[in-house]
């Protein structure tokens, strides 16, 4: 998280509500203070007398890698830190052109010819076969996120992103030239794999190389390009269809996924390694050039601080590990699997609030609320031209309201909507005089619905994994992150053309039900981390006790932890408060006021009660 001196989480500084981006958060700056999770302060000499690790044995065998003479060098850091966040924009804009490829290809008559789904509606084994090669996929993207995860720490995440880069080449390949199912089905699955590592390890890449500057508004440019490479997949398919030659119309948009491809793995290789990952390593010197190459100023504190994280993640190397992460065997492995859990079901409720639906079968969803066929290709297009922009909004919900006020208020509004929109769709799928009036309700739904996601769901699961993870797990933490998506997004888009078959227009009010089942989840499950260090988090975690964010709350109050209500955001006033033996207004109320409240009259009382209780619970 940046702090707003610029310095991401650093140990005991103070950082802004403007974090960095999917899983990005800036650098890793740091102050002489040492990470929480250091039970005491380590002394200079002990730091730098580490006992390095051997090189892992079979690192040569990877293509790819950093090199300090192939390394691009600028006069000024600042425009390497603009070189970085292009090259991850980039990166990230693959995945979504990656994750949106599908949605027209699936309609053309002669790949459903070739995978032998024709016609696909009215016959249950074929629309099981549609949803089965979409969802195929994420599968893949779940095996390719635990691998990068792993080879990101044995051998750099250089070469992890050149090793997705492969498998993403080869799937491409096999998926332009597919020919039947069982082809299609396999190449879905290692382009996934590809996809999978190169977004679990890109974001955590970006984070540690780039410095610290401006990272708001990365966030809006990451995310920007995210949806707008799926956007941009979705016109070329849309142009290519105009196409009179079939083949060519869907075969075109899928191998052109091999221009990103060779842009990412080939670019990876003339930037800085991940100098947290050089210095893990003892390579020392190389960690110190790349750092001299991305900051401005003087580095030795950010060196130190590299080498205090390192020193911990030595000592604790056991705990690096996804076993070790799931069963753990201490207290701190134990604080680990709770973190992994917060971001895996987080990620998985992001795709059961619906998103998938509108951006994978927005066409369907067109055309069963009464629009042909043309007309619903172009509403989808633009559909997906609103919601990239809608991006740019979720800057201002995440620093202004936190992380759970967004995410609940979100939910609401997309939950109504859905409501509304599932009403109306039933109407609009009937004839009559006032169908076609019914369609476009249901088409301004589906534009309000995506860009209120764009604007609060879409960041949050992305962002809340980089602010809960200790600096020592990030690679893994990110790898978590990737399968909790994938899990949600296979499930979703396996389901989806069953529902729109059989329910119709009951699949908005099914997601409808979904967006409320999640609420509750995230005011009780999820602490805000709005303006928090990564020391605070710690401390959240340490001295919280229940998974219940109320009850822990409540414990860390008994402890005598000034900063113990954590459903509220952080100010940017409250740390000084807490320095000079106040209390934070995270707090919330004094008894003082409350019993001022309880003397309201009888008829505004139950309006200050839910102001009060909602203000607690960091809902206002």
């Amino acid at each position: 998280m940046v702090s707003k001196h610029g310095n991401p989480r650093d140990e005991g500084a103070r950082p802004s509500s403007a974090s960095g981006p999917t899983m990005t958060r800036g650098t890793d700056h740091f102050d002489e203070k040492p990470d929480s999770s250091l039970s005491e302060p380590v002394k200079e000499e002990e730091v730098d007398n580490l006992n390095y690790p051997q090189p892992w044995k079979f690192e040569k065998w990877f293509l790819g890698g950093y090199s300090q003479k192939r390394m691009l060098k600028f006069k000024n850091p600042k425009t390497m830190y603009y070189a970085i966040n292009l090259f991850a924009g980039v990166a990230i804009m693959f995945y979504g052109y990656d994750q949106g490829v599908m949605s027209q290809v699936n309609l053309n008559p002669d790949y459903q010819e070739h995978m032998g789904i024709a016609p696909v509606t009215g016959n249950s084994r074929h629309v099981a076969a549609e949803g089965g090669i979409v969802a195929v996929y994420y599968i893949g993207t779940l095996i390719g996120a635990l691998l990068a995860g792993s080879l990101a720490d044995r051998c750099g995440r250089i070469k992890a992103v050149v090793f997705g880069s492969m498998w993403a080449l080869l799937g491409a390949v096999l998926q332009a030239s597919a020919y039947n199912i069982a082809w299609m089905c396999c190449a879905r699955v290692i382009a996934g794999v590809g996809v999978g590592a190169i977004d679990c390890v890109i974001p955590v890449w970006s984070a540690e190389v780039s410095s610290h500057q401006a990272r708001g508004a990365f966030l809006a440019l990451e995310f920007f390009m995210n949806i707008g490479g799926l956007a941009l997949a979705y016109w070329i398919e849309y142009f290519a269809y105009l196409n009179p030659n079939k083949v060519m119309a869907w075969r075109t948009p899928l191998a052109l996924q091999i221009i990103f491809i060779f842009i990412i793995g080939i670019g990876i290789n003339f930037f800085p390694e991940s100098p947290r990952w050089l210095m893990k390593m003892g390579r020392e010197q190389e960690s110190r050039s790349v750092l001299e190459a991305t900051r401005e100023g003087n580095i030795e504190k950010e060196l130190k601080g590299i080498k205090r994280v390192v020193k911990f993640e030595l000592e604790t190397s056991t705990a690096n590990h996804y076993v070790s992460m799931l069963f753990p065997k201490d207290r701190y492995a134990k604080q680990l699997r709770w973190r992994v859990v917060l971001a895996v079901w987080l990620q998985i409720m992001q795709e059961l609030v619906g998103i998938g639906v509108i951006t994978v079968y927005a066409v369907d969803l067109f055309e069963g609320a009464g629009f042909s066929t043309e007309l619903s290709k172009l509403l989808a297009g633009f559909n997906n031209i609103s919601y990239m922009f809608s991006v740019i909004f979720a800057v201002i919900t995440l620093d202004k309201f936190g992380r759970r006020s967004t995410m609940v208020w979100g939910a609401v509004a997309m939950a109504l909507i859905l409501l509304i929109g599932g009403i109306l769709d039933q109407k609009a799928q009937k004839k009559g005089p006032k169908q076609k009036q019914y369609g476009a309700a249901v088409a301004a739904l589906v534009f309000f619905y995506t860009a209120t996601f764009g604007a609060t769901w879409l960041t949050t699961p992305w962002l809340y994994p980089t602010e809960i993870f200790p600096l020592n797990v990030r690679a893994k933490g990110g790898a978590w992150s990737v399968v909790g998506w994938s899990i949600g997004n296979g499930v979703v888009t396996m389901i989806t053309p069953f529902l729109f078959q059989s329910i119709s227009y009951g699949t908005l009010l099914l997601f409808f039900g979904l967006n409320i089942f999640c609420i509750p989840f995230v005011i009780l499950l999820y602490p805000e981390t709005a303006g928090r260090s990564l020391e605070q988090m710690d401390t959240f975690f340490d001295n919280g006790g229940s998974w219940n964010v109320f009850k822990a709350s409540h414990n860390i109050r008994d402890k005598g932890i000034a900063d113990w209500r954590w459903t509220k955001k952080m100010q940017e006033d409250d740390d000084a408060e807490m320095e000079q033996g106040g209390v934070p207004d995270t707090a919330g109320q004094s008894p003082e006021q409350d019993e001022k409240d309880a003397r309201q009259s009888w008829k505004k009382r139950p309006i200050y009660t839910f102001r009060r209780k909602a203000s607690n619970a960091g809902l206002m």
